[in-house]
């Protein structure tokens, strides 16, 4: 029998790894740094071995897909942002089995996922990122799933991810943490002016939208954001739709989660979009 043993929705701005660099923008992501150093700092406290990442990077336009290659090891430049990201080297071990066992479950349960690990398919920055400061001493096993999801229902998202604490939970023996990668509203800025909106939100709607979604999450009114979701997601330019939180909430209980959201990262505006690093207590 494995365990969940701790779920959160973090941020993987490409502005942290700029934030690195030395220049005029060194420290402008280090509390969102810091906050995924205190998350990893909790996982390896409670013996995680496996960080499963819904990586809202990761595009796919037919079914649910799981990277679960038994290693990942490259250069990652980012096509996207290539003067932010560009260079980064990386190299974890994979977890081809717990992998396996999730597309079985999701499958089992009418949500046809296949999980590849014969594979020369890479890792996208919405787990890179998140791991170069999680997982420096690469003590954690990665697996990666689809949730840039192009023509796929949110319900199906939710039953994924319920799937995934099943199989966790029922096919493991071990300890796994499960974190939706990806941002609250996502409307990059306009090509022109983002440099003036590095620390800011695109538009007043979103920012207070995004806003009233981190209180709820506080108070842990899961029935209200649920049922928002779908047009929330569509509305504020959701990241990848927000197939990440669907399927994170899927895995928590979904409106009948009873949880209060910690918020490890408070809210920060980068290049438009709204960002958090939160955790949902189990």
């Amino acid at each position: 029998m494995g365990k969940l043993a701790l779920a959160a929705k973090i941020t993987h701005v490409p502005s942290m790894y700029l934030s690195e660099q030395e220049g005029p923008h060194k420290g402008c992501r280090q509390a969102a740094i810091d906050g995924h150093k205190e998350i990893a700092r909790r996982c390896r406290d409670l013996g995680v071995d496996t960080i499963v990442v819904f990586d809202t990077h990761w595009l796919v336009n037919s079914g649910y897909h799981i990277n679960c290659a038994p290693h990942f090891e490259g250069v990652y430049t980012s096509n996207e942002l290539p003067h932010f990201i560009k260079n980064l080297p990386y190299a974890y071990d994979g977890n081809t089995a717990l992998g396996h066992a999730i597309a079985a479950a999701a499958t089992a349960d009418g949500v046809h996922t296949r999980a590849h690990d014969d594979t020369s398919l890479g890792l996208e920055y919405g787990t890179l990122v998140p791991m170069r400061y999680m997982n420096e001493d690469k003590r954690f096993k990665v697996v990666s799933v689809s949730a840039l999801c192009q023509v796929h229902n949110i319900d199906d998202s939710v039953a994924l991810g319920r799937a995934v604490r099943r199989a966790i939970e029922q096919d493991y023996d071990g300890t796994v943490a499960v974190f939706a990668s990806g941002s609250l509203s996502h409307r990059f800025a306009q090509n022109g002016v983002s440099e003036q909106f590095l620390h800011k939100v695109w538009d007043p709607f979103l920012e207070t939208t995004d806003r009233h979604v981190v209180d709820l999450w506080a108070k842990g009114d899961w029935k209200a954001f649920c049922g928002m979701l779908p047009e929330y997601a569509t509305k504020c330019h959701g990241e990848g739709f927000m197939h990440d939180t669907a399927m994170l909430l899927g895995v928590l209980g979904w409106d009948e989660y009873e949880g209060k959201a910690e918020m490890v990262t408070p809210y920060f505006g980068s290049s438009g979009t709204g960002q958090l690093n939160a955790v949902f207590p189990l």
